[in-house]
């Protein structure tokens, strides 16, 4: 369930939600939004499981919390 993508997924959302993005909703959309396109797109890195897609929110949530924490204690 965890890869090498998780970590990329981490830190993109912990640097969106530290500098850019203050809004969950906003992240929902974004965040969800990618996971069912990479549904339909026709490239073997977003073939997974769908194990991997839940995974893959909750690092993403992970991520962007970390970030919003990290700015507000700085």
């Amino acid at each position: 369930m965890i890869n090498l993508y998780s970590l990329g997924h981490f830190l993109q959302w912990f640097f969106l939600g530290r500098y850019l993005i203050k809004s969950w909703t906003l992240f929902f959309i974004l965040s969800l939004g990618w996971e069912i396109v990479e549904l339909y797109i026709p490239f073997e890195f977003a073939k997974e499981y769908f194990s991997n897609k839940i995974a893959d929110i909750l690092i993403n949530c992970l991520g962007f919390y970390s970030g919003l924490v990290s700015k507000k204690s700085s």
